[in-house]
């Protein structure tokens, strides 16, 4: 591809805090069209839009619900009238549910899979159209490490994440000939509003299970979305990669 590194375009969904929030601020960092993605959170997705245009970068705020694709293709024109159809995906939109299985509902089963793996599904499969046609792509799938160890509590979780694990070892194979990779970053515990179910000693009894002491900073998983963008990451593709303080190893 004749684009510079800086000249491409990503796309993060739920980028309005957290996670998603930091790797539109490291992007931005480096001067990138960054499009920043959220479903209700205006004011928010707005105030990271702002960060990132004081760094220099050309920034756009949409809203899509991923769980429909009637509105991602939406998304994808405006994103095409404003020449910001991305090279480079982060599927990072997600939700939690914490409560043991016997009270799930099946409303709330059904909401967990729609955002997370549906959703994940959706954005994919229309988006990475034109980096098969360009023979050049980066997919980076937010996952957890629950979806490789599982949690009690979160079940439903655990499954979406596990889920998008298996999705991203088989898509990495089917795109590799396309030259588009697909990997996924599998945090730890991070410090981000995904913990608010945690009380204090909850949150100190789960920080002594990690043998690095503490939380993982959304910055430092931002770090590792970045270099899997990278032209240099080129030869790693499927890797379900998990900065979680040596947690799990």
């Amino acid at each position: 591809m004749s684009k510079s590194f800086n000249e491409q375009t990503v796309l993060i969904t739920g980028a309005s805090k957290g996670i998603g929030a930091a790797v539109a601020l490291r992007f931005a960092s480096v001067g990138m069209n960054v499009v920043i993605h959220y479903n209700q959170a205006h004011e928010a997705a707005n105030e990271v839009a702002r960060e990132c245009i004081h760094t220099g970068a050309n920034v756009l705020t949409i809203s899509a619900d991923i769980r429909s694709k009637e509105q991602i293709l939406r998304m994808q024109e405006k994103l095409e009238k404003h020449q910001m159809l991305p090279d480079i995906l982060v599927n990072n939109a997600g939700v939690s549910h914490y409560g043991l299985l016997s009270d799930v509902t099946e409303e709330q089963w059904d909401q967990v899979m729609n955002v997370n793996l549906k959703g994940t599904f959706l954005n994919t499969q229309i988006f990475m159209e034109r980096m098969i046609q360009q023979k050049y792509g980066r997919i980076i799938n937010v996952s957890s490490i629950w979806g490789i160890s599982g949690a009690s509590c979160e079940v439903v979780y655990s499954t979406t994440k596990g889920g998008m694990n298996a999705f991203t070892k088989a898509l990495a194979k089917e795109l590799a000939p396309s030259n588009v990779t697909v990997n996924a970053v599998a945090p730890g515990a991070v410090d981000t509003a995904m913990l608010g179910d945690f009380n204090p000693a909850e949150r100190t009894a789960l920080q002594n299970e990690i043998p690095a002491g503490r939380f993982a900073l959304p910055d430092e998983i931002a770090s590792l979305v970045y270099f899997l963008a990278l032209p240099e990451s080129s030869y790693i593709t499927g890797q379900i990669i998990s900065p979680n303080g040596g947690w799990l190893t």
